[in-house]
């Protein structure tokens, strides 16, 4: 039997763990990748395998070209195969500032990672994929799925990086969806609202606050990981092939207009 291949990059932890766990409850063979050096996260893999699960770590700071290029040569040559790439990993400002106080290094490090980092990621998937299908292999249905924001839409002018990044991971679907149609693969983003994590754990009263008391959205509970996780096996699924740049928002409907 065929087992797809799937990268979640940034999946040691939050939301792009419970991406992955999701996916390997599904049968897929997950490549787990972040930052941390592969001997830091034996102890991660190995939870998955004593799951009865398929599961590898491999290193990336997806902000390197090198690195990038590294991880993808490496799952092809180990699997010969990328089905599904699940670009996750992201980060947030160091220090939150007020926008007329943001710094160029600040700016700089949350784009090479979240946009430039995210494109880049997609490209060089995009370009194997294609050759892939190519060579006629078998059960082969790649995608591409985003991990945006609701703060590719909502200003926070304390973190006006981010959100800049995040607006930009969104056109990043379009414009692949709209590249790769011909060939078809299917490219979606997945929108998290307000996710309980360890990036959110600084500010989680003050969210629950929010949404328990004052109704922020409609659905008043924290999103988990596994709330995004569901949106990414519904786009990996094949399902919703013929709806390719879309947006799945998995934020307990905070995109709702509300009067």
């Amino acid at each position: 039997m065929i087992k797809k291949t799937a990268l979640v990059t940034g999946s040691r932890r939050g939301i792009g763990l419970g991406i992955a766990r999701a996916l390997a409850g599904e049968g897929y063979h997950v490549i787990l990748s972040a930052t941390r050096p592969a001997a830091d996260c034996e102890d991660l893999v190995q939870s998955f395998l004593d799951a009865g699960q398929s599961a590898a770590y491999l290193p990336c700071d997806i902000s390197i070209p090198a690195q990038r290029q590294a991880v993808i040569d490496e799952i092809l040559r180990r699997h010969g195969r990328l089905d599904l790439l699940v670009n996750n990993a992201g980060v947030a400002p160091s220090v939150r500032r007020d926008l007329l106080e943001m710094t160029e290094d600040s700016f700089d490090r949350v784009l090479d990672v979240n946009l430039k980092g995210t494109f880049f990621l997609c490209q060089l998937a995009a370009n194997r994929m294609i050759a892939l299908l190519e060579t006629g292999l078998a059960d082969y249905r790649p995608r591409i799925v985003n991990i945006g924001s609701i703060s590719a839409y909502t200003a926070s002018v304390n973190r006006g990086e981010y959100c800049i990044s995040k607006a930009g991971v969104s056109m990043v679907t379009k414009l692949f969806a709209d590249r790769l149609a011909p060939y078809g693969i299917p490219v979606f983003e997945v929108r998290p609202g307000i996710i309980r994590t360890d990036m959110t754990a600084g500010v989680e009263e003050k969210y629950k606050r929010m949404i328990e008391e004052e109704g922020v959205t409609p659905i008043r509970r924290l999103g988990q990981p596994e709330d995004v996780a569901a949106c990414v096996l519904a786009a990996a699924g094949g399902l919703l092939d013929f709806a390719t740049g879309q947006v799945l928002n998995a934020d307990g409907g905070f995109h709702i207009r509300r009067l």
